[in-house]
């Protein structure tokens, strides 16, 4: 996964620049989403693994199931990547190209990860801590883990907070074998 990601990075890097540039980040950012999940979806994948496909085909196809979801320049970063035998890295380019986006309008996205789903005032008060603590909007994703045995993981950023009980558990127990 973070071969994936360190491939997408460039691409996700002059995209943003573009983006920025010509003052279509949300469009980009609404492309981008789109793509990554055709990308991602196992049928798709399943097609442009067609070993008889070439490269230009699987351009073509990619692009005809994103027909009018995508325009000539979306198009011609499908084209790129597919002459690369690439497309499967574009929802890791939607995930960089977002983090990029955020911290350029000053904002951040944080995963809060419970063995139950959160209430609406615990997502606040959290929202305004992490503002507080980071000086940025923060945007709040949730995840049901069972496995985290109860408390919480926030990560936002670089940022990882782990205050579940099993994290708790492999501090003790490092400490006592330390």
């Amino acid at each position: 996964m973070s071969e994936l990601t360190t491939t997408a990075r460039p691409y996700a890097r002059a995209v943003f620049e573009l983006a920025k540039e010509n003052g279509t980040l949300t469009e980009w950012s609404d492309a981008l989403s789109f793509m990554g999940a055709v990308a991602s979806d196992e049928n798709v994948a399943s097609v442009l693994d067609t070993p008889t496909l070439t490269r230009e085909g699987k351009a073509e196809a990619f692009i005809e199931l994103c027909e009018s979801n995508i325009d000539d320049k979306q198009q011609n970063l499908v084209k790129l990547l597919a002459e690369y035998g690439r497309i499967e890295i574009l929802p890791q380019v939607s995930t960089l190209f977002e983090a990029m986006k955020d911290e350029e309008e000053g904002s951040i996205e944080a995963t809060i990860v419970s063995t139950s789903e959160l209430s609406d005032e615990e997502k606040d008060k959290i929202a305004t801590a992490l503002k507080a603590r980071l000086d940025r909007d923060v945007k709040i994703t949730t995840e049901i883990d069972k496995s985290i045995l109860g408390g919480m993981i926030i990560r936002a950023g670089d940022m990882v907070i782990d205050g579940s009980i099993q994290g708790r558990l492999q501090k003790m127990t490092h400490a006592l074998n330390g």
